[in-house]
Parts: structure tokens; sequence; C-alpha cells
């Protein structure tokens, strides 16, 4: 199995992954009740499907009671440059880094079946199960214990080889190959992932309340964002990458070699004005492959109406004002708090 083991890491290695690490399947006790602790906080707001399968989701020997070995393997998504530095283009907006370009989702799971069957053409008979993102596995948990990093402050994993610009797959299989030895903490005392937070959304480190995160409220939250929280979203529609970005083990991170994750021109810092315009049909071609996409036109736009609001660009109010009357209630109402925070920031304005 050590031999199996270590033609398995190169042959990853080949296959364009940056990391790849293995742990046993039952080597994540204490998953299932965090998470449960997680859930009865409600910090995971409108996301009911943790809850649906939560106890899927905290033992992986529950999910494929056959599954002996988990091999966890990292793919970088590092950008070319500080995506910190589109906040300041105020009538731009922001999209993080990941959803610059084609969905890592595709990628990754394309690449983790070929390993897949490379491993069961080694052992015939041995039977796998792959995994990116989407179904209830906490790949993060199952990261640190086969040792390629471990999860910081902000929750999400790092690591001292690749910054925390990374994201994460999963094979499953019935083989029992070695174990590596599980991540350790090297945050220290940083808080700077804390601290950078606009709507303070971790009530301690290693917390999240998701329901505070700007990249749940421009994703997955559907309905109109509180007040409480639209100024501090800034001109961020598409997700938050702020305590990711003043990670300070990012230092070791290289540009993605994955060319596809490299931002795509129009997507680096789009016009809020355009992206307001956009339909249905044009926003689905615009974002076709990608993971704004799924999010759908009227969430996407409504999140553009509120950097509108935050943009103090006057020359954006017939853009707002255009879309006081669109067909979805939650846009409408968006595009009425824009106009009304231009209106209030341009001072001795005769906007009607």
């Amino acid at each position: 199995m050590k031999e199996l083991a270590k033609v398995l890491r190169s042959r990853a290695i080949e296959e364009g992954f940056d990391a790849i690490g293995v742990c046993q399947a039952d080597s994540i006790p204490h998953a299932g009740p965090d998470l449960q602790a997680f859930l009865r906080r409600k910090y995971h707001g409108q996301m009911e499907w943790m809850k649906h399968r939560s106890h899927w989701r905290g033992d992986p020997k529950v999910l494929w009671p056959q599954a002996r070995s988990v091999i966890m393997l990292a793919h970088s998504y590092a950008p070319q440059s500080d995506p910190l530095d589109c906040l300041e283009r105020r009538s731009c907006g922001t999209i993080s880094v990941y959803a610059q370009n084609r969905d890592y989702h595709d990628i990754i799971k394309r690449k983790l079946k070929r390993l897949g069957r490379w491993l069961i053409d080694q052992r015939s008979g041995a039977s796998i199960k792959v995994f990116v993102d989407t179904a209830p596995v906490m790949e993060k948990p199952l990261a640190q214990a086969a040792g390629l990093g471990w999860q910081g402050k902000h929750t999400n994993l790092v690591s001292r080889k690749l910054g925390n610009w990374f994201f994460l797959g999963a094979i499953f299989t019935d083989i029992r190959l070695p174990a590596d030895d599980p991540g350790s903490d090297h945050c220290g005392s940083c808080r700077r992932c804390l601290d950078i937070c606009p709507t303070d959304a971790f009530p301690a480190p290693y917390q999240l309340d998701a329901r505070r995160c700007i990249s749940y409220l421009t994703i997955e939250y559907r309905g109109r964002v509180s007040p409480e929280f639209r100024k501090a979203m800034g001109n961020r529609i598409f997700g938050c990458d702020d305590c990711l970005a003043v990670c300070p083990w990012n230092k070791f991170a290289s540009t993605a070699r994955e060319c596809r994750y490299h931002a795509r021109e129009e997507l680096r810092s789009p016009a809020l004005a355009s992206l307001a315009s956009l339909d249905d049909a044009a926003f689905r071609k615009m974002f076709r492959g990608g993971p704004v996409r799924r999010i759908g036109r009227n969430r996407f736009v409504r999140n553009v109406l509120y950097a509108i609001g935050n943009s103090g660009d006057a020359e954006l109010v017939p853009v707002a004002s255009a879309l006081m009357a669109d067909s979805d209630p939650v846009v409408a109402e968006a595009a009425r708090w824009a106009k009304a925070q231009l209106k209030a920031e341009v001072k001795g304005s005769s906007i009607p």
C-alpha cells in the first residue's frame, strides 16, 4: 500500500493538483458535534441543506459505510493581483476571485474522476466516490485530518505552501491507504481575517455566523438584504474575499496554474451600469460556464443595485431609476434604495 500511495501522489500532481493528503474515513469524530453546534446557533441562515443531511455530513462512514480512506486534494486558484484593489473602484463591481472564470466544480470533478479511474485500474475490484463541494461532505475537517493544512480563524483552510486560495476535492475509497499526519494550527496571535470583516461575521475566532457574511448575503440569501448590511457590502456583488486576501500565509502562494481560473478581463472590475442592464438572457450568456450564473439574474441585479447605492456616483441615478418598476419586487426595492442613497450622498442634488 505504501508504494501505491507514493505513486498516487505523483499521479495527482501530474493531473494538476497542488497538494494531496490521505486520512481514514473515521478521522473527524468532532465534525458532527461541531456542525450540530453551528446549526443550533442558526449560523447557517437560509442554507437548510446543511441541516437536511447533517448526519451524513458529520460522518463519512454514515455517508458511505464502505469507505475506509479519504483522499483529499487541493487545487490552487490564487489570483494574479490583490483582489482588495477592486474595492476602490466604487462604480465597478467586485466579483470573488474564484468566480471570475469557469466553474471549479466541473474542472475538479473531471480531474478527480480521472485520478479515481487510475486508482481502480491499480486495484481491481476497488470502489470510489468523488465529491466536489456539492455533496454532504465536510471537506475542510477532512483536509485538515489529511494534512493539507488547518482551518484558520476565518474557518477556511490555510496551507503553509498554498496560502488559502485553493479548492478542495475528495475521493472516498474502500481501499485502506496509509494516512498522513493531520495539519496543525499556525494562525498564532494573528487576527487580520477577523478584523477586516466588513460585517463582523465572526462571533469568535474559528466561528462564522453566515447570516452576517457578505458571501452568504450575495450568493445564498434570497430576498431583501437587511439595511444593516447594505452599506458594508460596498461594491461586492458576488462573494467577498477580504478575510482570505489578508492572510499572511498567502505570501507563499503562487498564481494558479489552471488558466481557466484566471480572471476573464470583462469580470475583473465590471461597470455597474452595464451589469444592471442585464436581462435574463444576457445574464445567462455573460456568465455561462461560471459560478455566478447559479444565483440567477434577479439576485445578481439586486446585488448590483446595492453596489450602485454605495457608489456615490450620481451618473448611476438613471440606471437605478430604470429598475424601480422591475418585475421582481426585490430588485425594484433595491433600485429605490439605491436611488435614495445616491440622492442623500450628492449634496445640493436636484435628483427627482
